[in-house]
């Protein structure tokens, strides 16, 4: 049978679902000292004094460390931004000034967690506060300025520029004008924190356990970090609890863990992070704000150009920053067919936590904000929701943006019709007006979204064109072992995803075994030998580079094997079939009952391999394939290129109401509809829709970082960060079409990315419903008290302006 497009239960669940997992926190051994971080309650300030001494007397503290120690043990790490920003020094811990609260400035080793946090308590810590820049806008006058050697809190700064703007503006029928739209900052809040456990062994080699999803990248950072050679660093993962990008950059963490398993001994050392920890400095989402934007139109509404000023707010430091600065424009158009563009992108450092990629990492800003302007538009010029994008959504594909990515497939008006069915759209729209007559606030709004998968990191050269950096890869290897087993390792290191269930579903329908003939090692191992510099779990890439290296490694095993198979049979190679007979897999002669099971297989090469004969030499079965998609080096200088290889599509529609007297938006409503192109397993791509849905239901609604004016972060715990629960996520009515990729082998595509989707669709149901009243939805955060507080203060006079004729 053929086992891709089934919904087989996830192999991780057998022992996920027992309690049998192994998360980095769970690991235990004799002898392991625990790290406690002290971090700075202070967003800016010079540190004149740091006294370990109380620590250090406490029983059961081995060591402590300081910033000064580990700027002399460690060298910054690697910038990927161009100057004046790439001489940002940027070291595991604070040395002479904090830039953001949370930042670490000492840390403590001890034989339990609890002893560590006492001592750590006992450091003194002599601060010099210093004015703080909580603003992108006032971060770009330098009256403040955070890092000495930069002299600027510039990071990037470009002009994407397409088509005749010009033009279009003088021959537009309407010309509407946005003065200020804002993205907030929040996160994707993984059910496990961070956590690494590290041992410097006497052989001058360093051992991690750790759940960082992108092993590849962080390997290439920490050990020229550290002063080691890459090899020297052995890294492992096994269950992780969640990333979302978000432990993409926690080996700033692995370096202070390793660090201080250097200075004791070499004794493990085990540091696992607290929520408040996790929410105070352990990255955000990108904050980015829309300036003075206008978009022309012609006579039918159609989107003829746009002209806009984006900032955007990487915090304290830049880290995987400035590429988020490019990142936005592998989805320039959104869904839309509109051909002239003028984005003038800067981002700036400002003295709250650093960014780290967040679900949807800097194309959900920028795909927001072009939602927000189709949907205001759509109200300022009387046009439906639903018609509105219909005249504008792009219908033929593939498709060429006009900064040169490819749209691989899609059909947004079969989602969108959909969508439509599932929600019951005619009902709504008779329950929204009998609503309206009531004079209550009730808003329908639709939300579109793409999943950007597979990153041409050649678009990093746009950014800095002196990085080493473009095209993509992944590697598996697979083996067939001396049980006659097929064994797969990965280089993607999963967090959740169901890498082990859809990769074997995969090798599965090639080897025409079942699916529990193969064995995914769980995790993530360099001893494997199965990475590259691109390996891990990020930018939605897993169906499309994980698997296909996963389906190349296959080929080249069942090449071996048919060799192997042919010459014991005396056989052509073309006459033999892969299939199952009553001792287990096997190959058949076709035809007829002559066959060799694959144990025997094994077993020809790994203990009986006299009788082969030296054209069989170089069978090993025990190949490794590295995949590699077709990407090109885009043009620097008119950042142009195809940026990523697959785009997958979310469409929702919400039904909201406001309640007049607390400002209280309450879902009555929902519907979401995806295509990933080839469905690999439907109930795996399902969870994938729903947990997305639910962490961007969640980032409307409820959850923002919050600063004050001098850096205080009000919302570091779950009491007033408000994270989203069972408790509060609707009912969503889930469907799917597909729409296969004509560049993936399979026609699948990556996803788990929709996460903006509910983010675009509130706000476009909520200006839905307040329009009326004069408001103009200028931010993706919606709690009550930031919607109470819109309807006492209409904005539309202030916010939009229309000119036509």
């Amino acid at each position: 049978m053929t086992w891709v497009g089934k919904s087989l239960r996830r192999k991780e669940d057998d022992r996920l679902i027992r309690g049998r997992g192994l998360f980095t926190d769970d690991e235990l051994a004799p002898g392991m000292l625990h790290l406690y971080i002290l971090r700075s309650p202070y967003a800016h300030a010079r540190i004149l004094d740091v006294d370990v001494s109380a620590a250090e007397a406490l029983p059961g503290v081995a060591c402590t460390l300081t910033g000064r120690e580990v700027a002399e043990l460690c060298d910054p790490y690697m910038q990927l931004a161009p100057g004046p920003a790439a001489n940002i020094r940027d070291l595991p811990m604070a040395v002479d000034k904090v830039v953001y609260q949370g930042e670490p400035v000492a840390a403590v080793a001890a034989t339990s967690a609890a002893i560590a946090m006492d001592a750590g308590l006992l450091i003194e810590v002599d601060y010099e506060m210093l004015d703080s820049v909580m603003d992108v806008e006032q971060s770009l006058q330098d009256d403040t300025v955070l890092h000495d050697a930069a002299g600027t809190n510039r990071v990037w700064h470009g002009v994407f520029d397409y088509g005749d703007v010009d033009k279009a503006f003088a021959e537009a029928a309407h010309v509407v004008r946005i003065d200020r739209l804002h993205f907030h900052r929040y996160s994707s809040t993984p059910l496990e924190n961070n956590a690494c456990v590290a041992e410097w062994t006497r052989q001058g080699t360093v051992e991690f356990l750790c759940n960082n999803s992108f092993p590849g990248f962080a390997q290439q950072l920490l050990a020229p970090g550290l002063r080691l050679r890459t090899d020297q660093l052995h890294i492992r993962t096994y269950d992780v609890g969640g990333s979302f990008g978000n432990k993409i950059w926690n080996y700033v963490y692995m370096a202070l863990a390793a660090l201080a398993s250097r200075k004791a001994g070499g004794q493990r050392v085990k540091w696992s992070e607290i929520r408040t920890e996790h929410l105070l400095a352990s990255g955000h989402g990108n904050e980015r704000t829309f300036l003075d934007t206008e978009v022309a139109l012609d006579a039918n509404g159609v989107l003829t150009a746009i002209r806009s000023r984006h900032l955007d707010d990487c915090g304290a430091y830049t880290r995987y920053e400035p590429l988020g600065c490019v990142i936005w424009s592998q989805v320039t158009p959104a869904t839309y067919g509109i051909r002239n563009l003028r984005i003038d992108f800067t981002q700036a450092v400002t003295n709250k936590c650093p960014v780290v990629p967040n679900r949807g990492y800097s194309r959900m800003q920028h795909l927001w904000f072009m939602e927000r302007v189709l949907d205001i538009c759509a109200h300022e010029l009387g046009i439906p929701a639903d018609e509105m994008r219909l005249r504008n959504y792009i219908r033929e594909f593939p498709y060429e943006t006009p900064n040169g990515c490819i749209y691989d497939s899609g059909n947004y008006p079969a989602m969108l019709d959909k969508a439509k069915a599932l929600i019951g759209w005619d009902d709504w729209q008779k329950k929204q007006a009998e609503a309206r007559a009531d004079g209550r606030l009730l808003g329908i709004g639709i939300g579109t979204t793409l999943d950007s998968g597979t990153n041409n990191f050649g678009q990093a050269q746009i950014m800095n064109p002196d990085l080493p950096f473009s095209g993509n890869s992944e590697v598996a290897t697979m083996k067939l072992d001396l049980e006659g087993q097929i064994v797969v390792c990965l280089g993607t290191g999963p967090s959740g995803q169901g890498h082990e269930t859809a990769a074997s579903q995969v090798v599965a329908d090639e080897l025409n075994i079942s699916p529990d003939s193969v064995y995914v090692r769980p995790g993530f191992d360099t001893a494997w030998n199965t990475f590259v510099g691109h390996s891990g779990t990020y930018a939605s890439q897993f169906a499309v580079t994980g698997l296909s290296a996963v389906h190349g490694a296959c080929q080249k095993l069942k090449a071996e094997m048919r060799r192997l198979a042919a010459f014991m049979l005396e056989a052509a190679e073309e006459d033999l079939d892969f299939c199952t007979g009553e001792e287990g897999p096997e190959l058949r002669i076709k035809g007829t009952d002559r066959a060799i099971n694959y144990w025997f297989l094994s077993n020809l090469v790994n203990n009986n391999n006299a009788m082969l004969p030296e054209s069989l030499a170089d069978v090993t079965l025990n190949v490794r394939h590295v995949y590699r998609p077709p990407f090109k080096v885009p043009d620097t200088e008119r950042k142009f290129g195809n940026l990523t290889l697959t785009y997958a599509a979310q469409l929702h529609i919400a039904v909201i109401e406001v309640d007049r007297e607390t400002g209280r938006p309450k879902i009555l409503a929902y519907s979401a509809v995806d295509d990933c192109g080839k469905v690999i397993n439907p109930k795996i791509a399902a969870g994938q829709v729903h947990g997305a849905t639910n962490h961007g239901i969640g980032a409307a609604l409820m959850e923002s970082f919050n600063y004050d004016e001098i850096g205080n972060l009000l919302t570091s715990t779950f009491s007033d960060y408000c994270p989203i629960t069972s408790m509060n996520i609707p009912d969503v009515q889930y469907g799917n079409i597909e729409t296969p990729s004509p560049f993936s082998y399979n026609g699948a595509k990556g996803m788990g990315e929709g996460g903006g989707g509910p983010l675009h669709t509130i706000a476009a149901a909520l200006q839905d419903a307040l329009f009326a009243e004069g408001i103009i939805i200028d931010d993706s955060h919606h709690s009550p008290s930031r919607v109470f507080d819109r309807l006492q203060e209409p904005n539309r006079d202030r916010r939009v302006s229309v000119r036509s004729g």
